[in-house]
């Protein structure tokens, strides 16, 4: 839309100067016709009574305007808003002792009504000159030489010349302001040639058409281009508004809610408008799904760690208070107890803050990487006493050798502390996904627990130190890594866990 002025700028020019080219060939056409007309009539003169003449320099032609068209010579227009440099107006016609031939005041009274009648209908102003530059016909400066103005200089050898010359305007009209064509006259100077000589001029001017009254005698089409314009623009908008600034307004107010907590705003739009704007979207949904579920996440285990870490605290003052409160009274059983308590609940929430500290950093992996399963195993054999672990397959892993270490040392300990003394990773590998089936021999997980085993700070072992943490912390790694766990039902006892990693390409 911002280009609409700057081309309605250019159609001016290009159309001005179209105006001005039109101009030239029509002083082109009348100063042939009147050229010629002379030149018959000094061809039937006698050589004795006709004027001497000058002989044509004939000089390779100026421009591409000018080639040759075998037997014709067109005279085409040269002139260029654009390209012509606008020269100063006109100089006057300077007084000269040279005389006309006294042949060419016949010609004068025969052409001088024809000169007249033209400039009637249209509005060009001729001066017939001889071929010394002296003005012999035309309605002024007859008897002045205009043989140093530049255009009739280089008619005089036998050229045709023409020139851009400046013009006043009177009561310029706003349009002006951006026209160059109302600014110039045009000027020809078409010679009069005869068997290679010059004979004289025909020197011709006129003003270009006003733009203002071109653009008015072709109002209708003008009309229906402006109609055509103001459509396409009603029609642009349109498409703006619809399949641009009324999605992205709606997906502002929309993000707006998002932002003060307003969860019934996360809904896809009712229009899109385009490709980009759906994508754009639906990626703010799902980033919001993300913060308000990791919202979610930040608030439970918030209150899952204000919960867990309550109990020894609470243990701990109450153990402190009553050796502070019993002093002397205590035996020294009854002291040993307290601090016994207070020494194993304080073990218990270092547990706490070690594995939460594991569990923060599993959280904030970065992915990447590769290793081999076999590689992992062989690590893990040596630290494990009293646990055998087969590897029957290996393959390659989607994680470094560091946190895949993490992810099997855990579910590892998991085994061995639930009575197990054999664990076995069997990989199933497609062209789509890495699964890895992970088995022990253990007391295996009830029916009631299955339910819960993933959920932070679940333990059956709480006496024994459990903290409820392990399975958490392989989450959150093979969660970085774009992978999942989940509890395969295992009916011949035992545990089987299956990690399973989709293939992207």
């Amino acid at each position: 839309m911002l280009l609409v002025p700057l081309a309605g700028i250019a159609f001016f020019r290009v159309y001005e100067n179209q105006l001005v080219q039109a101009t030239e060939a029509e002083l082109i056409a009348q100063s042939a016709a009147i050229g010629a007309g002379a030149a018959q009539y000094l061809s039937r003169l006698p050589e004795d009574v006709r004027p001497e003449g000058r002989a044509a320099l004939h000089l390779p032609p100026p421009d591409e305007y000018n080639q040759s068209f075998g037997q014709w010579s067109p005279l085409l227009p040269m002139l260029d808003l654009n390209r012509t440099a606008i020269l100063p107006a006109r100089p006057d016609g300077l007084p000269t002792d040279l005389k006309p031939h006294r042949s060419l005041a016949a010609l004068r009274d025969i052409l001088d009504p024809v000169l007249g009648e033209t400039q009637k209908r249209t509005l060009a102003g001729f001066r017939l000159l001889d071929h010394n530059g002296v003005v012999f016909a035309g309605r002024d400066e007859v008897g002045l030489s205009l043989a140093h103005v530049a255009e009739v200089a280089r008619a005089l050898e036998g050229h045709y010349a023409s020139a851009l010359r400046e013009r006043v305007v009177d009561n310029p009209q706003p349009i002006y302001s951006i026209s160059r064509g109302t600014k110039v006259r045009v000027f020809s100077a078409v010679p009069i040639e005869m068997d290679g000589k010059v004979f004289g001029v025909v020197y011709a001017s006129r003003t270009p058409s006003n733009i203002l009254k071109e653009l008015y005698l072709k109002r209708v089409t003008v009309f229906w281009v402006l109609a055509f314009i103001l459509a396409a623009t009603f029609v642009v908008g349109y498409i703006f508004v619809r399949a641009i600034s009324g999605p992205i307004k709606a997906l502002t107010i929309r993000s707006l809610k998002i932002g003060t907590g307003d969860r019934d705003a996360m809904k896809p739009l009712a229009t899109h408008g385009n490709r980009e704007i759906h994508a754009l979207s639906e990626s703010m949904l799902e980033m919001s799904r993300k913060l308000f579920e990791r919202n979610d996440y930040i608030n439970t285990f918030a209150n899952h760690v204000s919960h867990e870490l309550k109990s020894p605290l609470t243990a701990i003052q109450g153990a402190a208070e009553l050796l502070r409160d019993g002093g002397s009274e205590l035996t020294d059983a009854e002291r040993d107890k307290f601090l016994n308590n207070i020494l194993k609940d304080t073990d218990r929430a270092s547990r706490l803050l070690t594995r939460l500290r594991a569990l923060a950093r599993a959280d904030s992996l970065e992915m990447g990487g590769t290793c081999n399963l076999a590689d992992v195993v062989r690590q893990m054999e040596a630290r494990f006493e009293g646990l055998t672990i087969a590897c029957p397959v290996n393959c390659a892993l989607p994680m470094s050798h560091e946190n895949a270490l993490i992810v099997f040392e855990n579910l590892a300990d998991n085994s061995l502390k639930h009575g197990s003394d054999k664990l076995v990773l069997s990989p199933e590998e497609t062209a789509s996904s890495l699964k890895i089936l992970v088995n022990d021999n253990g007391t295996g997980i009830s029916e009631g627990n299955a339910q819960q085993i993933f959920d932070l700070f679940f333990t059956t072992r709480r006496e024994a130190g459990g903290t409820g943490m392990g399975l958490g912390i392989v989450q959150a790694i093979l969660k970085a890594h774009h992978g999942r766990l989940r509890l395969v039902p295992e009916a011949d006892g035992g545990a089987t866990f299956e990690i399973a990693f989709d293939k992207t390409g």
